[in-house]
């Protein structure tokens, strides 16, 4: 997502498995530390939201462009092969109250 300082740093989305009971704040914890210790701290990725799904087209493929143009509080179109629309206002939900994200 835009950042002023950084122009751009990482925004996390996890789905936990099925059955999954964890609190997010520990997930956050764990998921940051763990991509510092594979990838190192210049990643800087510091914010995770906990998702039930992913916005995905019919054959698969996530749809990455529309996230970041929702976390960047951009225009957007629900594309045309998106497996369940529904998905879209679930992320915006998610990302609400990090950076000045709005619905």
């Amino acid at each position: 997502m835009n950042d002023a300082l950084k122009g751009q740093v990482p925004f996390g989305f996890v789905v936990l498995k099925t059955g999954a009971r964890k609190n997010p704040a520990e997930i956050q914890k764990e998921v940051v530390q763990m991509v510092r210790l594979e990838i190192g701290a210049l990643a800087c990725l510091k914010d995770i939201a906990v998702v039930a799904r992913l916005p995905k087209t019919r054959s698969g493929k996530i749809l990455r462009s529309t996230m970041r143009k929702i976390a960047d509080n951009e225009e957007y179109t629900v594309p045309s092969t998106i497996e369940d629309p529904a998905v879209l206002k679930e992320i915006a939900d998610a990302l609400q109250g990090f950076r000045g994200v709005t619905a």
